[in-house]
């Protein structure tokens, strides 16, 4: 994936929102025709959910937009990706913890939560204990729509 824009969205058990983060961000990217520009993914911070498939509420927002997420299974980020991504987006400050956990010290700034580029610096909550999916969603679709505007103003510098 040579000269891609390579973004890694990341929760807690990747069956949640970093998979709906996955999966939005790769729609909206799609859909302004810049899908040959990026390489998206998603994986968890934990091994607790890794192999499951994305969790049937967020299934049933993906769905509801005409995105599918089949075939996405939980992954564990690894103290790799660091190195192969551009971006390391989290989703709360736990997992911010977490991401350092595993990959160290975040000397190329490349760690950040997905609201941080809205300007706001609150967590997106998660709907594995909320069951509030549409929040989760609303979250995460204005977060992805800032980070894409941050992306696509810091390639024109």
């Amino acid at each position: 994936m040579p000269n891609k824009i390579k973004v890694l969205m990341v929760c807690h058990g990747n069956i949640c929102r970093s998979p709906m983060a996955e999966f939005v961000f790769k729609d909206m990217v799609q859909k302004k025709g810049l899908d040959h520009m990026f390489y998206i993914a998603s994986a968890a911070t934990s091994t607790e959910e890794i192999g499951n498939p994305v969790h049937p509420g967020t299934r049933k927002i993906l769905n509801r937009l005409g995105i599918s997420s089949e075939g996405k299974r939980a992954i564990q980020m690894t103290k790799r990706d660091y190195s192969e991504y551009d971006y390391i987006i989290a989703m709360d400050h736990w997992n911010i913890s977490n991401i350092y956990r595993i990959i160290g010290k975040d000397v190329d700034n490349k760690v950040k939560k997905l609201l941080d580029y809205t300007g706001q610096t609150r967590d997106i909550a998660d709907p594995w204990y909320t069951g509030d999916f549409e929040r989760t969603y609303e979250d995460i679709r204005e977060g992805c729509e800032a980070l894409l505007q941050f992306i696509c103003e810091e390639k024109r510098r």
